[in-house]
Parts: structure tokens; sequence; C-alpha cells
């Protein structure tokens, strides 16, 4: 069962939330990531009369709280998926949904949330980049997204799956990647391994009759970053640490327009189809130059020699050996950071209407978030440091 545009336009209010603990692809998602079956955008119904209900995992993360937000601005209901139910209380407070407090382990009762919904969003993942934890990133990132997956296809549910652009692979010339573009360039570290396999796991479910679409986002920078997750990198730079850029370039979005590319991909995404959502390539030291100056601090000097990147990955590994966890520097990050992550959203901007704002604006309103909420240290210095 696939969705077009107009299931999607919804009317009257969200309902109040309960309290925490209530209760044919043409597309690249495919096995090797380069082929797929031929998939259509969907049936046509009548104008609906109430508003449609949908269900969001992760819905503390980034994506899952922008996400959130979003959907019940337009008028959805809204039924979320959450591990803690203190954390949802904090990230997700006042806001008009239903909480479920449950685990992506219990695939009948993600059943039982998932009943009557016209959608689900699943973006509850566990990221790491590092060696470790490949046991438990395969339960959450596979076999969570398979229960997921198998769930959305009994409540007959149309799935929208959270993948990343690790599960791609990158070109050997520094070009943008696509959806077609063969596995390779990735060190193949358990997040990397992980998240190819939840899209196996999705597409699987799409043999068996699952109404399916992935979207690979790029780095995501916003606000309600409450953990905070990628938007770490910002606030190194914007605490003073940021001297000496990481050597290599990635491709940088807004969590919102990637929610926005979300619900696109549920209105008008090919079944089994994957789509990049991303925004703009640049070297990481462009990057922080914007972050720089946008917190006001001092520019860096410029990018980090690669020996130098390549040589605190593996004090980052010895290190790691006489901890219990796994240091945030270490050889597959720093790897990760000379990489060339770059990638193309073509696909999504033609088929889906797909569009990103501009970098600053990114940064600036994920910058004040930070900020409003504490997580920030102001700086004080003169402004021409951050000139």
């Amino acid at each position: 069962m696939n969705v077009s545009a107009t299931d999607w336009t919804v009317t009257g209010h969200p309902v109040t939330a309960g309290h925490p603990g209530t209760a044919g692809r043409t597309g690249t998602a495919g096995r090797t990531g380069t082929a797929g079956r031929t998939g259509t955008a969907g049936r046509t119904v009548g104008q609906p009369t109430a508003p449609q209900t949908v269900a969001v995992t992760g819905a503390t993360g980034l994506l899952g709280n922008n996400l959130v937000r979003m959907l019940v601005n337009r008028g959805f209901r809204v039924r979320v998926v959450v591990r803690s139910a203190a954390l949802a209380a904090r990230t997700l407070e006042g806001l008009p949904i239903d909480v479920t407090v449950a685990d992506l382990g219990d695939g009948g009762r993600l059943e039982t949330v998932f009943s009557g919904c016209r959608a689900v969003f699943h973006s509850a993942a566990h990221v790491h980049c590092g060696w470790r934890h490949l046991e438990e990133m395969r339960e959450t990132n596979v076999e969570g997204s398979r229960r997921v997956a198998r769930a959305a296809r009994g409540a007959g549910a149309r799935l929208v799956h959270v993948s990343s652009v690790d599960a791609i692979g990158l070109r050997h010339d520094g070009t943008p990647a696509d959806e077609d573009t063969p596995i390779g360039g990735m060190p193949e570290c358990p997040y990397v391994v992980t998240k190819r396999g939840a899209e196996h796991a999705v597409l699987a479910e799409v043999d068996r009759g699952l109404d399916a679409v992935i979207i690979n986002p790029t780095y995501m920078l916003g606000p309600w970053d409450w953990k905070p997750s990628s938007g770490r990198m910002l606030l190194e730079v914007g605490n003073g640490w940021g001297t000496l850029a990481p050597p290599g370039a990635n491709d940088f979005v807004d969590v919102r327009d990637v929610a926005a590319g979300a619900l696109a991909a549920a209105e008008r995404g090919q079944t089994g189809r994957r789509y990049i959502l991303g925004g703009h390539p640049l070297p990481y030291l462009e990057a922080w130059r914007v972050f720089a100056r946008v917190a006001g601090r001092m520019q860096p000097l410029g990018a980090a020699p690669e020996t130098v990147v390549r040589l605190a990955g593996w004090f980052g590994d010895a290190a790691s050996l006489f901890t219990r966890r796994e240091l945030p520097v270490n050889s597959a990050a720093a790897t990760m950071s000379m990489l060339p992550h770059l990638f193309s959203s073509r696909r999504a901007r033609a088929e889906l209407g797909y569009s990103s704002r501009p970098f600053e604006t990114t940064v600036v309103d994920a910058w004040q978030w930070f900020v409003d909420h504490g997580l920030v240290r102001v700086a004080r210095g003169r402004p021409v440091l951050a000139r």
C-alpha cells in the first residue's frame, strides 16, 4: 500500500497526549546498494475528514524531535515510541502527543502502537563512530529495524526508514556520491555495517509486502539537539576548541529540512527507493570558519595534517584499551574525518521536491538554540577574533 500526496492532507487538531508509559524498486537500497526494483508513488484516496495518525521512533533524538514537532504543527495525531519516560518528558515537554515507553525488541508492542497509523517514521538508532559495540548496534540498528518494519507491515502502515549516507559508498575521485554509487570507501566500522544491514532488513520486509521508503540524511545540524549529537562539532568550535579543522569534507544539512524531506518521502517516495537528503558539501575548514564566526570565536588556523589525524586516531585506540568505553577520538572516527564525505541530493530534489536552506542560517539557529538552553559558553572576546 503506497501513499500519495492527497493521502496526507489533514484537517482538525491533534489529540492531547497521554502520559509516558501508555500504551517494484528502481532504487538502490538493495543488498549491494546498486540495484533494485521498480516501485510506484502510490494510490489516491478521498479527502480525509479527520487528522491522520502517525508514529515516530527515536523521538527524543535530533531528527525525531524535530520531526515530531513538524508533524504536530501540520495537524497530525502523533504517537511516539521512546526508551525513557523521563527523557521524553524533558525533550518533548508540552507537545500534544501520545507517548509509549517500549523497546525495539518488543515487536508485538510495536505493532499495537502502529495499529491505525498511516505511516511510521523510524528514526531510532544506536550511533557511535568507532570499533566497539558491534553486537549492541546490530541488535538496535539491524534487528530493531527488522522488528519495526515487520510491525509496520502487520499494521498496514507505510514506513519511512531513516538510514544514513554512511550506508552508501563514496566516489574515489571525491565527486558527490548518489544512491547508485557502489559500496566502498568507508571504514567498515560497526555503525557503517549495521546501518547497511538495517536497510537490508527493511527491504526484506518490502519483499513480503511492506510499503517502505528509505531516507539517507547527511550531517545534520539544528535546534532541539538535546543530547547533543552531531551538534557537538559546533559546540567544540564554539567553546574554543577549533584550532585545526579535520582535513576532509562533509555534506551539512539542516535537520528541519531533513524532517520535511521525511514527510515528502512519506507523501511521494517510491516504495523500496532510497533518497539522499543533504544540503551543503563543504570542507570541514570552511564549515568551521562559519562556526567560529557565528560563535564569536577565533578562526581555525587551518586543516590538520592527515598524519597528525591518523596518529591521534591510533593513540585513541591505544588509550581505549585501558578504559571501559571507546574514546571519541579513535582510528575509525579519524578515518571518517579525512574522507570527502560528499553526496548528491538530486533524486530527492527531483522526485520529492526537497530543498535545503542556507548553511549559515542553520548554524545561527543551532547555535542560538544551544545558547538559549545553556549548553554553551558565550564568547566574550573581541569581535575581531571571529573575523
